[in-house]
């Protein structure tokens, strides 16, 4: 499990402890939805998407927003992807992972012959490589402090994922096909099968190495596969300084983010089944049919236009008309019924829980170094309120979420519930937190995307209750295609917003809440907490996975981390213009089949 920041306001996304089942990839070419026998129905779809598209490169910690893993997501191909079963699919086509011993473990992974980049060069072992060296940390030598503080050395590569997973192996062994690498794991680990995947856990091989030894100044990919092969690893007792492995992750870390298409073909490559084609800034982005590609499903349609439409009513304004086929709006009682008024028109509405969750974080410098002003600011969140008046109207049953690491209809829940003191957050105590400001009147940014009409919601509940306990509390509210690229950058003091993931896996929950990771924004930092993280992803039994859950979770509470708010239905709607698509929980949404999408006859 990896998670992805969203800008809609849904609910919380489980810690999920899921048995992994392979299985055959159905690559599309036996029949299709539109009885067209495996043939491509060509033509035209329009999906919208809530969030800005900002950068070819999901896996940073600024680019791992919502869009930007969808379009990789259409744009590249891997070992895997995860149905809307929650099972991870094996893509057979593409590659193959082979478990060559078990304990302890070594996988094989292997890229297909002829699966290629779209400007023709291979997918292979340099691409791997590169892959396991950013998501290992490998050569990284930073030091932290107690409070999570760098105080030495160089962490590279600004990966949004935990590396923990792949740190557990030692430098790769490649093929003499030149396709494969070979991973020995000291212990086992647990997501080994998504271990290639961006953030999304499925998009597979994202970055072509022979791109980044270009733009790093290398003479091409074999001098990337020997710099890999030869640098030692990082060692935090003896940092040095290396440029080239700096000059690779400089790249890598900003290098890809764009709200345009680039004049550079390089900086958008495809090894999937569509290509970026043209983007408008802030508005909308095309992708075409990938011709060469055969190495995965085959998409029906030659082409999809994304257009980005923050608010709800616009989007189902925009399925009225006939300008776009598919939107996943805003969860709400009003879209709902807008939708609902729609279903005589050809308008099909799906609904259901998603795996993610809305929550405000508070920093663990400025104001809120002081755990008192932290206590006190939680007291004041009207976390009944924000559910009564944003979720209740939809969802009757809906309560506050009172765990961060899981659902409530897991199994664990409960019993986290139950032991991680969120009861005292319950309801608001204004006293209470007067009490623990003892006349101080601290203030607090709160920065959230406020074209996010629930975000918006929410901080305008919570702004009004904290300053009744005294916080002079300042709207840091950004555009849609901005607040993701703030997170962590020091400019606020509380965010409010989501995470959602694959629902596969535990590595989702070191990759938040790990000392120093990359999307640990607020710099919590519990070396007791680390241990258990360091222990769950080498545990592969569920029960275990929840019992080391359910400890972490209660030290996230202990140190006022801040609060997890609600579970919110998704809801998404297509015209009778298109088929195939299919409701998803995760972070794909409707995207996790996209190439069973067809545009009627």
């Amino acid at each position: 499990m990896r998670f992805t920041r969203t800008s809609k306001a849904v609910g919380v996304a489980a810690a999920a402890a899921l048995a992994l089942s392979a299985c055959a990839a159905d690559t599309g070419t036996d029949s299709n939805d539109d009885g067209s026998d495996g043939e491509a129905s060509g033509g035209a779809i329009r999906v919208v998407e809530v969030n800005a598209f900002s950068s070819f490169n999901s896996n940073t910690s600024e680019g791992n927003v919502d869009i930007n893993g969808k379009i990789a997501y259409a744009t590249h191909a891997g070992f895997v992807y995860v149905n809307n079963d929650l099972e991870v699919v094996q893509n057979e086509d593409f590659g193959t992972m082979e478990v060559l011993s078990e304990d302890p473990l070594s996988v094989r992974y292997t890229v297909n012959e002829d699966v290629t980049w779209s400007d023709g060069n291979a997918v292979d072992a340099g691409d791997l490589l590169l892959t396991w060296a950013i998501h290992s940390g490998y050569f990284d030598d930073a030091e932290t402090d107690d409070e999570g503080e760098t105080v030495s050395g160089t962490t590279y590569f600004d990966y949004a994922g935990d590396s923990s997973g792949l740190a557990l192996t030692d430098l790769p062994e490649i093929g003499e096909d030149g396709r494969s690498i070979t991973l020995n794991y000291s212990e086992p680990y647990a997501d080994y099968m998504v271990a290639f995947g961006d953030m999304t856990g499925e998009a597979g091989i994202a970055t072509p190495a022979h791109v980044i030894a270009e733009k790093a100044g290398l003479a091409d990919e074999d001098a990337l596969i020997e710099l890999i092969q030869t640098a030692p690893a990082g060692d935090p007792e003896n940092p040095e300084e290396r440029p080239e492995i700096q000059a690779m992750a400089d790249f890598w870390n900003t290098g890809f983010d764009t709200k345009s298409l680039p004049e550079d073909e390089s900086l958008y490559l495809s090894n999937g089944p569509f290509i970026a084609s043209s983007i408008t800034p802030d508005q909308s982005m095309t992708l075409v049919r990938n011709e060469d590609y055969d190495w995965g499903p085959i998409p029906n349609v030659d082409e999809i236009t994304v257009r980005y439409i923050g608010e709800a009513p616009a989007q189902v304004q925009a399925l009225q008309n006939g300008e776009v086929d598919i939107i996943a709006p805003q969860a709400s009682a009003d879209t709902v019924e807008q939708l609902e008024a729609l279903s005589d028109s050809g308008v099909t509405i799906e609904q259901g829980n998603q795996l993610s969750y809305d929550h405000i974080d508070l920093n663990f410098d400025g104001v809120f170094e002081d755990e008192n002003v932290r206590e006190a600011f939680m007291k004041t969140v009207p976390r009944q309120q924000l559910v009564d008046t944003i979720i209740k109207k939809i969802n009757p049953d809906a309560e506050p979420l009172d765990s961060q690491l899981f659902l409530t209809d897991q199994e664990a829940y409960e019993e986290a519930a139950s032991t991680n003191g969120s009861d005292a957050y319950d309801e608001v105590d204004i006293e209470g937190a007067r009490e623990l400001l003892d006349g101080a009147t601290p203030e607090v940014r709160i920065m959230y995307n406020r074209d996010n009409p629930n975000r918006l919601n929410a901080y305008t509940l919570i702004a009004e209750s904290a300053a009744e306990a005294g916080f002079n509390v300042v709207d840091g509210g950004l555009g849609a295609s901005d607040w993701g690229a703030a997170l962590g950058n020091g400019t606020y003091d509380a965010t409010i917003f989501g995470w959602i993931n694959s629902g596969v896996g535990v590595s989702g929950v070191p990759q938040i809440f790990k000392t120093g990771n990359g999307s640990n924004f607020n710099g919590f930092s519990s070396p007791e907490a680390d241990e258990l993280m360091d222990e769950l992803i080498v545990t592969t039994d569920p029960a275990e996975q929840d019992a080391l859950q359910v400890q972490i979770d209660q030290l996230i509470w202990d140190s006022k981390y801040g609060l997890p708010l609600f579970q919110v239905p998704g809801v998404d709607a297509y015209s009778d213009n298109v088929s195939g698509v299919e409701y998803m929980p995760n972070q794909m949404g409707i995207w996790w089949n996209f190439w069973d999408w067809s545009v009627a006859s």
